[in-house]
């Protein structure tokens, strides 16, 4: 049995060790605030995006009379041969089973998919390691496919320090590639946020455009029950909101843009604004998803680290309680030595 000196050094510990996921818990859920208003600050500009490409479609025709082909590449529908896997995870650990339910999305996805050539774009250290230990890597300019699965390019820290400019190059990529015609399609892997305990990992298709405004999901993993009660108790004892945020003022605003029943006079003919709208349509939807994922990763570790607390808690008191018994022991024990010496006297 430890003594009482092993008892106090173990106790001092797992206190030092309280206060470092106490302080990590805060941090994280001010960083889960801030997240939460960037992704809320973005989507007027994608609402305008959206009204303004659904007014230009009631005004253009979008598809040649004669081929019956869409005009745009984006909206052209190909056979699934060469796929492109975009996979957002996070940078660092410490954030409960948040990369691991986006990984295993990423292997489920990867199986129903079996047999069609794949090309991973990997966003965030963790996925980058996970698939480098599984898959090859493309070399830079070369002509033959490292693998029918292989990752072609990664980008760690981009969650970190997430800028609009940083994506938009990302996504000007892929519709090259796609426009292009050396990949039919391209899905994004991301963990899609609403709210602290409203939350899912989905896949959604990004090209060929299919709709408008709406995620075309193709592959969904829920929360269980006992995650979103865990994660209702950390963001309430941190004083974060579980309701989804209201649509602002401005968010208002944007969604009448483009809808008033009236004839818009444009400077350039609809379909060549269409033309050039469209890809930043697919840089927005990037963002807005790597925003949300960011969101995730933070409230994923405000949960772990809240969890983590109460364990120390837990871990406190057990070990307080046996300090307890030890030295009321070792006094019992004393005390019986001097009785038994009086005695002996």
């Amino acid at each position: 049995m430890a003594n009482v000196l092993d008892l106090r050094r173990r106790i001092r510990s797992v206190k030092n060790t309280r206060q470092i996921t106490k302080a990590m818990k805060m941090v994280s859920a001010a960083r889960l605030r801030r997240a939460q208003d960037r992704a809320l600050a973005s989507r007027p500009m994608g609402q305008m995006i959206v009204n303004l490409l659904e007014s230009l479609i009631s005004r253009s025709e979008l598809v040649d009379q004669e081929t019956g082909l869409p005009k745009h590449p984006l909206l052209e529908q190909r056979s699934e041969n060469n796929i492109l896997l975009v996979l957002v995870t996070g940078d660092r650990g410490l954030a409960g089973a948040f990369n691991s339910n986006v990984l295993k999305a990423a292997m489920k996805f990867l199986q129903v998919k079996a047999g069609k050539n794949i090309d991973i774009v990997v966003v965030g250290r963790k996925g980058r390691d996970f698939m480098r230990r599984r898959y090859p890597t493309m070399q830079p300019e070369s002509p033959t496919r490292a693998g029918q699965v292989q990752v072609i390019d990664q980008y760690a820290g981009l969650l970190g320090k997430l800028e609009f400019e940083g994506v938009s190059e990302m996504a000007q990529a892929m519709v090259k590639r796609y426009t292009q015609q050396q990949v039919d399609s391209v899905y994004l892997l991301f963990n899609e946020f609403k709210s602290v305990i409203s939350q899912r990992v989905i896949v959604q298709r990004l090209l060929p455009v299919q709709e408008i405004g709406r995620r075309e999901v193709t592959q969904t993993e829920e929360l269980t029950v006992g995650e979103r009660e865990r994660m209702g108790e950390a963001a309430r004892s941190a004083g974060i909101s579980l309701q989804q945020p209201e649509p602002s003022e401005l968010e208002r605003e944007a969604v009448k843009f483009g809808t008033q029943p009236v004839d818009y006079i444009y400077e350039q003919p609809a379909e060549e604004l269409f033309a050039g709208i469209l890809p930043r349509y697919v840089a927005i939807e990037m963002f807005q998803a790597m925003l949300e994922s960011a969101a995730a990763e933070h409230a994923a570790r405000m949960t772990a680290m809240d969890s983590a607390t109460n364990n120390a808690n837990d871990v406190i008191d057990t070990l307080t309680l046996n300090l307890n018994r030890v030295r009321q022991a070792a006094i019992t024990k004393e005390i019986i030595e001097i009785v038994s010496g009086a005695a002996a006297l």
